[in-house]
């Protein structure tokens, strides 16, 4: 009993260091990992410095500083490095590549004191590795607390409308300013990108309603366009059918008054021509007085006879009861007027000279 006792104190004995350190492991592993939470160190992460082995390799893209007993000496370039034993150690290693650097969200209040919230990345690489070392403490750091600085100021010279429009613009300023500063450390900034704007939620509301509103009028005004133009082809249409109308209408009285003048022309002309052939019948032939007397008598007694059915009321010669009085009155008219005289003149009138018929006209 009392060996079972003393065996198994030994082996708890022996155990023990085994176990407290299986611990100490355990507990560092739950601190990184609230560390890591939280935000906070990151030293797993952190590159370790190249030991001093004589005869060293500088990788491509990196710079070594090296300093000797506690000094800066020298830079090492990428290949072949010779160094001292126990004299020289490398303090810092930098690398020249363009980095891509998170910049934290953060609050900013523009120039119309509305409130934003404002994340960006940031370009920068490493142009001196002297100033990048020796300039500032951390370099990192330093060019974060510079953008977000940055950033503030400049959002607070600007409105809501043009942080929102001008983000290039805003994004130079911000890369001008921070490189203003970080001649000093060695750093060249390549580029700032502003990734998320955030407003406040009523003020993303108050946008969402005025950008409809700006479509309904957008909307409106395109409607009154339209329908200004549709009244404006209407208008024009009508215009154009009036116009074509009107010259239709034109054209046909033309035609109409044209027509009507040949018409007369061409029925002055036969009247001429037949007057021409009634005087040349009556002096040709000797019995034309006789007949024209007959034809006036006829249409002497036509014409009484046409005022009898024409009216009521009729005014009759008193001689009417003679008939061949009346007859012989009708036939006097004739009579009365020189038949030959008047049918010379119009038979000669084409023979006549010019001087003699611009005289009697």
């Amino acid at each position: 009993m009392l060996a079972t006792f003393t065996s198994a104190a030994t082996l708890r004995r022996a155990c023990f260091p085994l176990v407290r350190r299986t611990s100490l492991l355990s507990n560092a592993i739950r601190l990184y990992s609230s560390n890591q939470q939280r935000g906070g160190l990151n030293f797993f992460n952190r590159t370790s410095l190249p030991m001093n082995t004589i005869v060293k390799f500088v990788p491509q893209q990196e710079a070594w500083i090296v300093e000797r007993m506690g000094k800066f000496n020298k830079v090492l370039k990428p290949g072949l490095a010779i160094l001292v034993p126990f004299l020289d150690k490398v303090r810092y290693v930098q690398s020249l590549k363009e980095v891509a650097l998170e910049i934290p969200s953060q609050s900013a209040i523009t120039s119309d004191n509305v409130t934003l919230d404002m994340d960006g990345v940031l370009y920068y690489r490493v142009v001196d590795p002297y100033k990048a070392s020796y300039g500032v403490e951390d370099a990192q750091y330093a060019i974060v607390q510079m953008a977000q600085t940055t950033m503030r100021s400049e959002i607070g010279q600007m409105s809501l409308d043009l942080c929102l429009r001008e983000r290039t613009t805003l994004n130079s300023h911000i890369t001008t300013a921070i490189n203003e500063a970080a001649q000093d450390w060695g750093i060249q900034v390549m580029r700032y990108e502003i990734r998320d704007i955030r407003p406040p939620v009523n003020v993303v509301d108050s946008m969402n309603q005025v950008v409809e509103k700006d479509r309904q009028k957008r909307a409106i005004i395109l409607e009154s366009e339209g329908r200004r133009q549709s009244e404006i082809n209407i208008s024009e249409a009508h215009k154009q059918t009036e116009v074509l109308k009107s010259e239709g209408e034109m054209r046909k009285r033309v035609n109409w008054a044209k027509g009507s003048a040949e018409a007369v022309t061409m029925k002055a002309d036969a009247d001429s021509a037949a007057i021409k052939k009634i005087a040349k019948a009556i002096t040709d032939n000797k019995g034309g007085k006789d007949a024209v007397s007959l034809r006036i008598a006829e249409k002497y007694v036509e014409a009484f006879g046409k005022l009898a059915k024409e009216t009521n009321t009729v005014i009759l010669p008193s001689n009417l009861d003679n008939f061949s009085q009346f007859i012989a009155a009708g036939m006097g008219i004739y009579k009365n007027i020189d038949s030959n005289t008047l049918a010379k003149k119009v038979i000669d009138a084409d023979k006549a000279p010019k001087k003699i018929l611009d005289s009697k006209n």
